[in-house]
């Protein structure tokens, strides 16, 4: 629109100035002046019926002021000289903000957040219209501080190391909701940093300290209570294979001792066996033949009478070699 101001001030100019020369008998320069202030007023006012909206923008158009219910994509458009066209960013930017909270427990820390946004290209206008262009200082930074301050006054301070991912999620969903109202989309969050003062830090070090040691207290107990119960089972596992060992033994020596009687009783009952049956078989022949077959033909000198008689008789002298008769053995009574 501007331009086609200007362009209508050129042409004006030009007619005046064509005026004045014509006036004046100069004819020829004052054609000259309409022609060249035609031309320019022709150029701008041409080029105020086109505009260009560069990348990653998107283009709101105004008519006298009044905002259009639609938008401009990247690149060029026509329109009319009256109009207006204001470029709003539409990529995703980052809006880093450091602030003082405090917990519920009313201890003071530093947060600093980061949020990743971006407008809403289909709404741009409205954005514009209900907004203008500084909405980061209007709508982003006072919910992000409030979405903040308020999600971080729900832990304790010594909660919010541990529930860091927590509060980041809350915070992220509060300003999710509080932002979609200016028709600004929330991309990615994130806690850069939570800063504690010295004396809490110093508490919280201090108490881990102690915990720390407790836990390691408990855990060397729990070691020697798992030692001495293992210890005690061992002693028990010993026993009792000692035991065993014992039974198993006291049962192979009395194995062994039941085998040896029964090899006795066996041997015994083979030998008296073996001795019936020698009995058995010597008889009163067979002895007499087996004397006869071991004596050397010497009789006795003497023989013994029957139990009743005790004489003894000389039954064979002995020859001029010393070697007895034979004889019959005689029996006196």
């Amino acid at each position: 629109m501007e331009r086609a101001i200007m362009g209508l001030l050129v042409l004006v100019v030009c007619i005046v100035v064509g005026v004045v020369m014509k006036m004046n008998g100069d004819k020829k320069k004052s054609t000259m002046a309409f022609a060249l202030g035609g031309l320019l007023a022709a150029l701008l006012v041409g080029s105020a019926c086109y505009t260009s909206v560069p990348t990653g923008h998107t283009g709101v158009v105004t008519t006298f002021g009044r905002v259009e219910n639609y938008t401009l994509d990247a690149g060029i458009h026509g329109k009319l000289p009256w109009q207006k066209v204001i470029n709003l960013d539409n990529r995703v930017q980052k809006a880093a903000v450091s602030l003082s909270c405090f917990s519920s427990d009313i201890q003071e820390v530093n947060v600093a957040y980061t949020l990743n946004y971006q407008i809403s290209k289909d709404n741009a206008m409205t954005i514009y219209s209900t907004i203008g262009t500084s909405y980061f200082d209007t709508v982003i930074t006072p919910n992000i501080s409030e979405a903040v301050k308020v999600q971080t006054a729900r832990y304790t301070a010594e909660n919010l190391v541990s529930a860091r991912d927590d509060l980041s999620a809350a915070i992220e969903n509060l300003l999710r909701e509080k932002l979609a109202q200016y028709n600004i989309l929330v991309v990615g969050t994130s806690i850069e940093n939570m800063d504690f003062t010295d004396a809490f830090t110093n508490a919280v070090e201090s108490k881990q300290v102690a915990a720390q040691n407790k836990l390691q207290a408990e855990i060397e107990q729990a070691q020697k209570n798992m030692e001495q119960k293992a210890k005690a089972e061992r002693d028990v596992i010993e026993a009792n294979a000692a035991a065993e060992v014992a039974r198993i033994q006291a049962e192979a020596d009395l194995a062994v001792t039941k085998i040896q009687a029964d090899a006795a009783e066996y041997a015994g009952q083979k030998e008296a066996a073996k001795n019936r049956a020698i009995a058995e078989w010597l008889t009163g022949d067979l002895l007499n033949y087996y004397y006869i077959q071991q004596w050397n033909g010497i009789l006795p000198t003497y023989y013994m009478g029957s139990e009743n008689v005790n004489t003894l008789i000389d039954i064979g002298g002995a020859d001029q070699s010393g070697q007895g008769k034979p004889a019959s053995p005689a029996n006196q009574e």
